[in-house]
């Protein structure tokens, strides 16, 4: 149950909306099968780029699961629907937004991100907190920091990895790695594909079950991208540093191993 008495010019309506959660257990082809679906509806504060200054959101955010008992992986759709605070919720949202995954969260009263990853591999989609536009997709947790001591001024990086059926022909490449992105909550600032000489090496940096990645930020400010063998192989780290300047991604000034090439892309 949500219930809202608006105070502001433009935001006097009270306004109540409700929406059911509902769980059901069954037997199906003889597996006992769950299907979820819960609701919840989030405030977010002014400020939100994209929005108009004073203006906070309600969010109605919808999860649907399906998941078969002791099975690994499930099924799950989230959708996200956005309303300006105090208007009524029977009006047709703002945007939605409506993706295969779960744990829809909002960060910093900028983003939006949702959880894709609903078997073994762990990735995320990124999106504009302000008009649900999908800004990136990363397979590394979401690093975020500052540009400014003074003033915090937030951006956010993901490595995307791409997968086999990528619909971008460009990244079916025998040679792609990664593609790391830098962004605002407005927009992608820069891309930089990572790509190996040897497709053997590529093969192995790109795969999900053969190796892990890791990205965080170095005291100087730049990035590293950190790519190691998976369990019980040994690690055998490479990484990838790029530092940040003016902000932006200095690639002139990447660190990468032999053999392994860092350059500007885009989508």
């Amino acid at each position: 149950m949500l219930l809202m008495a608006a105070a502001g010019n433009a935001q006097q309506t009270p306004v109540q909306a409700q929406s059911p959660s509902t769980i059901s257990y069954s037997i199906e082809d003889k597996l006992p099968t769950i299907e979820i679906t819960n609701v919840s509806y989030e405030i977010v504060g002014q400020g939100i780029p994209g929005r108009p200054q004073d203006q906070r959101l309600v969010l109605r955010k919808t999860t649907r699961t399906r998941q078969v008992v002791d099975e690994i992986g499930m099924e799950a759709s989230t959708t996200v629907d956005a309303w300006p605070l105090g208007v009524d919720l029977k009006q047709r949202p703002i945007y939605s937004v409506n993706v295969d995954g779960a744990d829809a969260r909002t960060l910093n009263n900028e983003i939006l991100e949702i959880s894709r990853g609903l078997e073994e591999v762990e990735w995320w989609s990124v999106y504009k907190l302000g008009n649900g536009q999908r800004l990136f997709d990363t397979y590394t947790p979401l690093l975020q920091f500052s540009i400014s001591r003074e003033v915090q001024t937030l951006r956010y990086v993901g490595l995307e990895v791409p997968p086999d059926d990528t619909r971008d022909a460009r990244l079916k490449a025998a040679n792609v790695v990664a593609v790391l992105t830098y962004a605002s909550a407005e927009r992608v600032i820069r891309e930089a594909l990572i790509t190996c000489d040897d497709p053997k090496q590529a093969a192995l940096l790109r795969s999900y079950a053969d190796s892990e990645r890791k990205v965080t930020r170095e005291t100087s400010g730049a990035i590293r991208i950190s790519i190691s063998q998976a369990y019980p192989s040994p690690a055998n780290t490479i990484a990838v540093v790029i530092p940040v300047a003016k902000d932006d991604l200095d690639l002139a000034h990447a660190q990468a191993p032999g053999r392994v090439h860092v350059a500007a892309w885009k989508r």
